[in-house]
């Protein structure tokens, strides 16, 4: 994606259902678990460059000792901050008193991040703050172990100041109007209220204070807490936390927009946001990690004990597309076909924009995350290529001479890497067209490789905004002196926000946005853009669910291909010396290439929670008003 597009964050937990000494004899030490879940964050790395956080339990220790650890950084590589810090802390302790290295129990008394129960966060500020305070895990803090609840999420719900009303109406009186805040503290009260229900019953039983607390421990039924918290969240989401005592969860939304998986032995119970990252930390097989079901939370008891319980009904499955495309890991068995799908299911387009002249197309990819889309594009073309040459041949058969035919089958499909980005460049003038004459030698071009009745084919990830492309990508082609410059997207028009947790809140960021409106304007349609406006605005106060996404009607008049062609004239300008072409893929490939994900409403509008349609109108109210805001 060459453009820079703020995305998911990462979440990991971890629980060691084994004593720490069963670790030191089998693996050879006791902070086995901090080693895990350094893998597991870094692994995770490509979810979240702007914060990490990290927090440990552990269980079962006498009054007055700390048993909750955690630490968080903002810095520029936070994952390793956070574990330079860690293993510090570790150090120092263990230099300072030889006896703890081989007593495991005087190392979780005494060593700090030493225990049982883990959680790791690395993210992505998607509404730009990155101040220490907006870096998960939160924590929730209280006298009472049970009480203590730590919480991390990859997130964003749509219907946030409701929810934050909804607090205040019960008394509390949270620090901030932020999502994350507001969903700890709605789970918090009612973890207090059943911790302090419990505590009742206990006391009815003749339980002393002391013995209560065991018990509440036992008896604390977190999927009943998690069921009367999330009631009216709207949104997507994969929240996790912990409980001080060592009770933990993973909760993901009923229609199953952020994704979470997990795995089970007799030695652990992980979950993460990605299937390959405990595939390779734990060196498990594809089909032993599972994908929690949409509504569903994985719940570890303090005993270890492990369930998988239904939190809220199961909506019709929308998983997020973009992780397919984009965000998650391409080490994925099934992602990396998916994405060389996407690939192939393009190429029909490109050769219509090419003429079917394979025999002068160069085919590259940029950036380096498009490679996998890239070798099925090009697959495609060489099974295109095959074909073509099969069928000349069963034409010709007698004319055919021997050199002809050797000439005939050498011919390939032509690729080359004609962008390097140069990953030392900054771009530190803020004034504009200094600015802009760095950004245009952010990618280093390669020489030599383009003849001038070539086609140079680029596929990239996606096409969000295009600004790179203006600025940069497409005047770096053209000085390779090619026919035509064709930019190929892996995904389709994106034109409507995201409010799941992509940054994409403003529609007048979107280049297809734009597109439509400079159409409207120039076939005289404006009045569309008021009839919008007025539908929308008079929407503001109804409820969510009976909200409608009135700017399909704005990208109605148009085919997907005149959108196209208008983004590639806006794309383009007269100092560009090729033709240039964008193509994009269609909604129904989409699709078809990732069978499992079909959350599009960035594409098609098609919302899976009511709050989304209220979110779009928001956006295209602010755009009609000038108002410079976000959307949710």
């Amino acid at each position: 994606m060459s453009d820079a597009l703020k995305h998911e964050c990462g979440i990991a937990l971890l629980r060691l259902r084994k004593p720490l000494e069963y670790y030191k004899e089998k693996y050879g030490t006791a902070f086995y678990g901090v080693q895990k879940m350094y893998l597991l964050m870094e692994k995770q790395h490509n979810r979240g460059q702007d914060g990490a956080g990290f927090a440990s339990v552990k269980m079962d220790v006498k009054p007055g000792q700390r048993y909750i650890s955690r630490i968080r950084s903002n810095k520029q590589q936070p994952i390793q901050d956070i574990f330079t810090q860690i293993n510090g802390r570790i150090n120092e302790e263990m230099i300072a008193h030889p006896e703890y290295a081989n007593d495991v129990q005087l190392q979780k008394e005494n060593v700090p991040y030493v225990g049982e129960v883990y959680l790791g966060h690395v993210r992505y500020g998607t509404f730009g703050k990155n101040s220490i305070e907006s870096v998960h895990p939160f924590l929730r803090q209280n006298s009472w172990m049970h009480r203590n609840l730590i919480v991390a999420g990859n997130f964003n719900l749509t219907n946030v100041k409701e929810l934050f009303d909804s607090l205040v109406e019960l008394g509390q009186h949270p620090k901030e109007l932020a999502d994350t805040v507001t969903v700890m503290e709605k789970i918090g009260h009612f973890l207090d209220e059943e911790v302090i229900d419990l505590y009742q019953e206990c006391k009815k039983e003749g339980f002393s204070k002391q013995e209560a607390s065991a018990e509440i421990a036992k008896r604390l039924d977190i999927a009943n807490i998690l069921k009367r918290a999330s009631k009216k969240w709207d949104g997507g989401y994969a929240m996790a936390g912990m409980m001080g005592h060592g009770d933990a969860f993973v909760m993901r939304d009923p229609a199953g927009i952020r994704p979470a998986y997990y795995y089970q032995d007799d030695e652990i119970v992980v979950v993460a946001s990605e299937r390959p990252v405990i595939q390779t930390v734990f060196n498990v097989p594809f089909e032993a990690v599972q994908e929690l079901d949409p509504g569903h939370a994985v719940i570890v008891k303090k005993d270890g004990s492990m369930n998988i319980e239904e939190i809220n009904p199961a909506l019709p499955k929308k998983a997020c597309s973009f992780e397919r495309i984009y965000f998650s890991r391409g080490s994925d068995a099934e992602i990396y076909e998916e994405r060389k799908q996407l690939g192939r299911l393009v190429l029909p387009q490109v050769l219509e924009a090419i003429e079917s002249d394979t025999d002068n197309a160069v085919f590259s990819y940029i950036p380096n995350t498009a490679e996998t889309s890239f070798f099925g594009m090009v697959e495609a073309a060489q099974d295109f290529l095959n074909k073509r040459k099969n069928d000349y041949i069963l034409d010709n058969k007698d004319t055919l001479t021997e050199d002809s035919l050797r000439e005939l089958l050498s011919v390939k499909i032509r690729t080359e890497k004609v962008a390097i980005k140069d990953a030392k460049l900054r771009t530190f003038i803020t004034e504009d067209s200094s600015r802009d004459d760095l950004v245009a030698h952010v990618y280093d071009v390669t020489y030599g490789v383009i003849k001038p009745e070539d086609n140079l084919v680029i596929i990239d990830d996606s096409i969000v905004r295009g600004t790179t492309l203006k600025k940069s990508i497409i005047k770096m082609m053209d000085r390779l002196n090619p026919k035509r410059i064709v930019v190929v997207s892996s995904a389709p028009q994106i034109r409507y926000p995201d409010c799941y947790g992509i940054d994409m809140a403003k529609l007048e960021g979107l280049i297809a946005f734009k597109a439509a409106h400079e159409l409207l304007i120039e076939r005289g349609m404006e009045h569309i853009v008021e009839d919008v406006y007025k539908k929308s605005k008079a929407q503001e106060n109804l409820p969510d669910n009976q909200v409608i996404n009135y700017v399909k009607e704005f990208y109605a008049p148009f085919t997907d291909e005149e959108i196209s062609n208008k983004i590639a004239e806006m794309l383009s300008s007269d100092e560009i010396a090729a033709e240039v072409k964008i193509i994009y893929q269609s909604v129904e490939n989409l699709h078809k290439a990732c069978p499992k994900n079909l959350g599009d409403w960035y594409f098609t509008g098609e919302y899976p929670t009511p709050g989304g349609n209220r979110v779009v109108n928001r956006a295209f109210i602010n755009f009609y008003e000038g108002n410079d805001a976000r959307a949710y």
